[in-house]
């Protein structure tokens, strides 16, 4: 048995010497091996060769189990690592392209739902969402509609982050603060999920550029804080008919709606027809607002997004959501078009 093993180790070594590559010689010693086995199973007992070589093939039988299993784990730790290089170097999955392994297990839990499934879970990488501010209750939008794997997310806010917003927009960090708003969110999405794209505008809301703007994307969620913005809003997406899905706070109480004139219900200013008068909506600022309100919110923005997008459950057209935080109370009503409404009723 020793004299196979010379004879392998100086095959080996002849190999090396001779600049032979490491597969060949691989080869080699295991064509010698294979020559050992068949001549122990096919001499009879007590024969020279048989006794030079040892006396049993069943250690010789293990000896070569236990290189099949070596190697076959060697082939499966170089193709994991060349999977990873060329994963490195192809970069994310492009949006709206196939599933790579990454997404599959990254998404595993909303594909075996059964309302969304693959074909969800394929509409989520094509769509194209924009977020209108990036603050109490753009954060947590922003945040799940990327962890949701929704491809590209524009978000537009011409403020900073300030230490007054870190109680509340958890998008942003305490070194962010001084960053415009959209590129510290940027920064957070693209770090939670590589794969989906996206777009920070820092710049306001404008008439010059909402049209434009809008027609770029299938869906508006709208997370201002002002009514001027929210009827620019609303205006612009009732004329190219995009969804439009608004949340508004104050102190412990946040509501949400999804203004969607095409299934025959209401726009925003159906509901809100003029701004109120200064000082009976007061701002967080002015007001306050409990630091986990606009998680709520914001998250439930995203949740109403995701069922627009993917066709599942029932969105809240024609309805608004009011959640009362300091009694943990939600209520539904009920909301109608109106047929005078300058925006969509002569729609």
């Amino acid at each position: 048995m020793l004299l196979v093993f010379a004879v392998a180790a100086a095959l080996w070594g002849l190999g090396w010497v001779l600049d032979v590559p490491r597969r060949s010689r691989i080869g080699v010693v295991a064509g010698l091996f294979l020559v050992v086995i068949c001549l122990q199973l096919l001499l009879p007992d007590g024969h020279p060769v048989r006794e030079m070589t040892g006396t049993s093939p069943a250690l010789w039988l293990l000896l070569a189990g236990f290189g099949a299993v070596a190697v076959f784990y060697g082939r499966f730790v170089s193709g994991m690592r060349a999977k990873v290089l060329n994963a490195e170097r192809e970069g994310p999955a492009k949006p709206g392209g196939a599933f790579s392994d990454t997404e599959l297990e990254r998404y595993a839990r909303h594909i075996v739902l059964r309302e969304l499934g693959g074909p969800g879970q394929k509409r989520l990488k094509q769509a194209r969402v924009l977020v209108i501010g990036a603050g109490g209750l753009g954060a947590p939008a922003l945040q799940y509609l990327a962890a949701a794997g929704a491809a590209t997310i524009g978000v537009i806010d011409d403020d900073v982050v300030e230490n007054a917003n870190l109680q509340r927009q958890v998008i942003h960090r305490d070194a962010d603060i001084g960053m415009p708003k959209v590129f510290s969110a940027k920064q957070a999405m693209e770090a939670q999920n590589p794969n989906v794209v996206v777009r920070p505008y820092h710049r306001r809301l404008t008439e010059e550029i909402a049209a434009e703007l809008f027609a770029d994307y299938d869906l508006i969620l709208d997370g201002s804080d002002n009514f001027d913005t929210r009827y620019l809003a609303n205006r612009v997406a009732v004329a190219q008919g995009k969804p439009l899905i608004s949340g508004a706070l104050s102190q412990w109480e946040g509501q949400i709606s999804v203004f969607d004139p095409q299934f025959a219900g209401p726009c925003y200013q159906c509901i809100f027809p003029e701004a109120p008068a200064a000082g009976l909506a007061p701002s967080c600022a002015e007001a306050g607002v409990i630091g986990p309100l606009p998680g709520v919110i914001g998250s439930m923005m995203a949740l109403e997004a995701i069922k627009v997008i993917t066709g599942a459950g029932a969105p809240l057209r024609g309805e608004m959501l009011i959640y009362d935080g300091l009694y943990g109370e939600t209520r539904k009503i009920a909301l109608k078009r109106r047929d005078d409404c300058p925006v969509c009723g002569a729609a």
